[in-house]
């Protein structure tokens, strides 16, 4: 982005008020440091781009006075002479009196003003609350709360950058202008005595840089534990008896209309697994096309979606996204990425929907590509730990340290290689709150209506698709050309390249097929590795098609087979060096 790109904006203020917090919460790393010329007093400027505007962005040296007392005074008194679009005078909540003073200097050069009153979280431990409202109603200029550590009300702030604003004349001599400050601070400003809460103080340790840390691991591993054990309830205390029950005699029924086989039967209920209807592996539209989204994803997405929308409302998640927000921003993404990471775990398709909340399409390549590459869905984590497990726990550990890896390295490079820049984090930190029943109630039933509308037709889509390529020999075709690459390059038997193709309809049963081949465990790693790391499952596939566009859906689909096959000989060359 060019340096003289936009509109200017200056950052003005007192020093220690949050001001370079509230820059590098602007412009992240899109900044440059620089000396003001004649001057050895160093300033930094950055780039926002906010809807159609770009600005350039100026942290002007921290200021007591426009009366310059020193050098770096004197610089920032120079700066705001220079001609700007806006200005952002930064205000600690917790000295108000003092820091107006800045800001009545400001104002008094009529300049466009508008007020970030910063650490509002600190002046309400404090037992100071300043009233914005009519702050901004006595000063004539936009006044918005923000904590720049956490991003509260910056993007707030953001937002009223066109209303910046001269505002009311204020006093020209010191003793008037600190008169009208008293008046201003007498009035907007109470003080009481008040003991932190276990919410305050739960607030400020979940962005802390350590306790954050060690606090958002905790809610991780204890929302999946709720969701798998939720999510599997579900299914065997509830759908798959169901579908038992009241829909394998209509399918049954349907079954033996057709004749029990036949290319119609096969596409349309599937093909009898020994003499049987298999919901899970017969793959026809009326059963593994209904069974996989209703019965096999549907409780992980709904149990998903009631943790999520718990933290959601209770007001952790953004707190989470502050936390992992300095690792994905390493890796093309900003904090908020983590959510459909974390989502993917649960089940691959709503993750790559979730992307949604990523700001541009480069991040959404990225985190999609990632979620398909290097997040295993709950299911092909079963099925991992029961087929390696009773190997031995290091064969288990070598799987999902390699996917890891490669989630951060591939990150990385596709960070270093794609064209375009990462958004910065701009998010809300709400203070903590009971959740409302009815409003997250209000929020679930959206979000599993609007995964059905989309989902479902996807999933029976891509069964049909697939269904016509195994009636027409399309898949036995594929398998027997590939036989040669997995046997040459992973070392895995010419066999293996048919559970390993099966994978794109389902990857758990997959590897449950990898599991009956007699492969000894370094192979059955190599296989599980590249099985897990290539094609995403069926649902996954549509559901990428669909966010991404044909073009960069294969490009994904490219790189999930390059990362698959570099991963798979790279452990196949290293698990031979230890034997």
């Amino acid at each position: 982005m060019s340096e003289t790109a936009g509109k200017k904006l200056l950052l003005v203020g007192n020093p220690n008020v949050g001001k370079s917090a509230l820059f590098t919460r602007i412009t992240g790393v899109h900044a440059v440091s620089s000396n003001y010329p004649g001057t050895t007093v160093g300033f930094l400027e950055g780039w926002l781009r906010r809807g159609d505007d770009v600005w350039r962005v100026i942290d002007v040296p921290g200021a007591y006075t426009l009366t310059p007392t020193n050098e770096a005074e004197e610089v920032a008194e120079r700066m705001v002479a220079e001609e700007c679009d806006a200005v952002v005078v930064v205000l600690d909540a917790t000295a108000l009196e003092r820091n107006l003073f800045l800001a009545f200097q400001v104002m008094e050069r009529r300049l466009p003003v508008i007020i970030a009153l910063n650490m509002v979280d600190e002046a309400r431990h404090k037992g100071i609350d300043i009233d914005p409202f009519l702050l901004e109603d006595l000063l004539g200029v936009p006044v918005v709360s923000t904590v720049a550590v956490s991003g509260e009300g910056v993007s707030r702030l953001l937002d009223r950058l066109h209303e910046a604003s001269p505002g009311r004349e204020v006093p020209s001599t010191k003793e008037e202008r600190w008169a009208a400050i008293g008046a201003v601070t007498e009035q907007v400003q109470k003080v009481r005595h008040r003991h932190h809460t276990f919410l305050d103080k739960l607030e400020d340790a979940s962005v802390n840089s350590f306790w954050g840390l060690v606090i958002g691991i905790a809610v991780i591993a204890s929302s999946f534990t709720a969701i798998r054990y939720a999510g599997e309830g579900l299914i065997d205390g509830l759908l798959d008896p169901l579908f038992e029950r009241y829909w394998l005699p209509v399918v049954n029924y349907l079954s033996g209309l057709f004749g029990g086989e036949g290319f119609l039967h096969d596409i349309i209920i599937g093909r009898l697994v020994d003499g049987h209807i298999d919901f899970e592996q017969s793959f026809g539209m009326l059963t593994t096309g209904l069974y996989v989204p209703v019965v096999m994803v549907l409780p992980y997405v709904l149990s998903f979606y009631a943790v999520l929308s718990f933290l959601e409302d209770f007001g952790y998640l953004p707190r989470l996204a502050v936390i992992f927000d300095a690792l994905l921003h390493r890796m093309g993404l900003h904090g908020f990425a983590i959510v459909p990471s974390l989502l993917g775990f649960g089940c691959n398709v709503p993750g790559i929907l979730a992307t949604r909340v990523l700001d541009s399409q480069r991040e959404r390549f990225i985190a999609a590509t990632l979620i398909s590459v290097a997040i295993p869905c709950a299911g092909l984590q079963a099925m991992i730990i029961g087929a390696l497990g009773s190997m031995g726990m290091k064969w288990v550990a070598m799987v999902y340290g390699t996917l890891l890896v490669s989630w951060l390295l591939l990150g990385r490079i596709l960070h270093s290689l794609l064209p375009g820049f990462s958004p910065e984090l701009i998010v809300e930190i709400p203070p903590y709150r009971i959740p409302s029943l009815k409003a997250m109630g209000l929020k679930l039933w959206m979000r599993i209506s609007g995964f059905f509308l989309e989902a479902v037709p996807l999933v029976l889509g891509g069964i049909l698709l697939i269904s016509l390529m195994d009636a027409t020999g399309i898949t036995g075709l594929l398998s027997r050309l590939l036989a040669p690459v997995f046997s040459g390059l992973l070392g895995l038997p010419a066999e293996a390249a048919g559970p390993i193709l099966l994978g794109i309809l389902r990857k758990d049963v997959a590897v449950g097929m990898l599991a009956t081949l007699g492969l000894s465990p370094a192979q059955l790693v190599v296989a599980t590795i590249t099985l897990s790391m290539t094609f995403p499952c069926i649902a996954t596939f549509i559901v990428l098609w669909r966010e991404l566009g044909g073009k960069r859906m294969a490009a994904s689909m490219g790189i999930m087979v390059a990362s698959a096959l570099i991963a798979g000989v790279t452990v196949r060359l290293l698990l031979s060096l230890n034997t």
